[in-house]
């Protein structure tokens, strides 16, 4: 066997370093670069589950539009006839003979109905296009949400190692002055305990990373397996919309035109039910042969036929159309007073938070770096203790967190308002 000597179990272990080098190398040539907002976009439209099944519904709604874009809505109807006949005859055998009938007849509708049906259904399709457009801008929201999670929560990690090092610096310096006997064994445990509460913040943020990353994978349609990074600016840019604009905007949402063409599918199926209510007219042509061989008889016949309005009015159809009617009527104007107090909100809250954030980043951060380079100068003089340099370092720690969160506010805000107000608009979809 191989193992048998030391050469071979040397040329085994040779191989076995050569295979895995194959595999560290291949699992880094295929690791996920970093996203960007335009891929993961494209991600989600290709796999999101949900924008899949808003599309399914695009093929009843064709397939209804079809069936009621006919030249008539009822199909005709083919008949025949065999009958078998014997007559008998006194004191002769009876005289059998065969008689033979085909038809063919049609029901018209004589009320309108053709042209209420058709309209329902182009509205119909109208709505479920609109709706496609709307969960398409909630996936691509939804993902633009996560995705900006992932880049924040990146960006503060970054911020927290930084602050970390720079603990850890002064943790190391401290010991060696408590060593020399410089500092006493308070200021050894303060830079000690400030250490540890840094490390522990970071695995905090860590975790909080890890479970963004997967929602974002979720969202994205990933293998199991892949986490992926995010890519791109964190900026707290201001709206290029002033507030009448995006209300504008609101009324032609995606979602208050699937509404719309709802309601007037709905006016049309009770013009269709109230029509329904006028009998149709059912006209029939037959022609066949009669009577015995010897004298038989062509005929052609032309039939009418029509039903009697006495007892049922269609009045469950109707009474069903108009509830329906009256529950889309107020579905639209409840959305639509529910969309406008959405935008006013989301743009007060956006124009706060634009507010902050300027703060925080043109007087608050430029300080604070100022402080910490005053602070540290300060410290290796001699001039300040550890308590004053490890406060000036929690402030611009805290400052820095706190302007991470307010742009991490101020993107899912923006992201929100956008959404809500249906601004600004999409390029059409093209056909999947």
């Amino acid at each position: 066997m191989l193992f048998d000597t030391p050469a071979g179990e040397r040329a085994w272990s040779r191989r076995l370093g050569i295979l895995a080098g194959l595999v560290l190398a291949t699992g880094s040539a295929f690791a996920a670069a970093p996203l960007t907002l335009d891929e993961a976009w494209r991600l989600a439209e290709s796999a999101n589950p949900t924008l899949r099944a808003a599309r399914a519904n695009l093929d009843a709604a064709e397939g209804q539009l079809r069936d009621s874009s006919g030249l008539l809505y009822n199909n005709p109807q083919l008949s025949t006839d065999q009958t078998r006949r014997r007559v008998p005859q006194a004191g002769q055998s009876d005289n059998r003979f065969h008689e033979q009938t085909v038809g063919i007849s049609q029901t018209f509708e004589i009320a309108g109905q053709a042209g209420y049906r058709r309209e329902a259904a182009v509205r119909e399709l109208a709505a479920v296009t609109e709706s496609i457009d709307e969960v398409r801008r909630q996936v691509r929201a939804e993902v633009e949400q996560r995705f900006y999670r992932v880049l924040i929560l990146q960006r503060r990690i970054e911020t927290e190692r930084e602050a970390l090092s720079a603990v850890n610096d002064a943790a190391s310096a401290v010991k060696k002055r408590v060593a020399a006997g410089e500092d006493s064994r308070l200021d050894g445990n303060l830079a000690a305990v400030e250490a540890e509460r840094g490390h522990n913040q970071l695995a905090v943020l860590d975790e909080q990373l890890l479970q963004a990353r997967a929602e974002l994978a979720t969202a994205l349609q990933l293998p199991a397996t892949t986490l992926p990074e995010t890519v791109g600016e964190l900026r707290a840019m201001p709206m290029a919309a002033t507030l009448e604009t995006l209300q504008a905007a609101a009324r032609e949402r995606p979602l208050l035109r699937s509404l719309e063409h709802r309601e007037l599918a709905a006016r049309n199926r009770l013009g269709l039910e109230r029509s329904a209510a006028y009998p149709d007219i059912t006209v029939g042509l037959s022609t066949g042969r009669e009577g015995p061989y010897d004298t038989r008889e062509q005929f052609t016949r032309l039939t009418l036929s029509v039903p009697l309005p006495l007892f049922r009015r269609n009045g469950a159809g109707i009474g069903k159309a108009m509830t329906e009617l009256t529950q889309a009527e107020i579905e639209r104007q409840s959305t639509e007073r529910e969309v406008t107090a959405q935008v006013n909100a989301l743009w007060q809250r956006l124009s706060s938070l634009q507010g902050r954030v300027k703060r925080l980043g043109d007087s608050v951060l430029p300080a604070l770096d100022e402080n910490r380079r005053l602070s540290s100068t300060a410290y290796r003089a001699g001039e300040i203790g550890l308590l004053q340099l490890v406060l000036v370092n929690r402030q611009l720690l805290d400052a820095r967190r706190d302007y991470l969160d307010a742009l991490g506010d101020f993107i899912q805000t923006r992201i929100a308002l956008e959404q809500t107000a249906g601004w600004p608009n999409l390029a059409p979809e093209k056909n999947k």
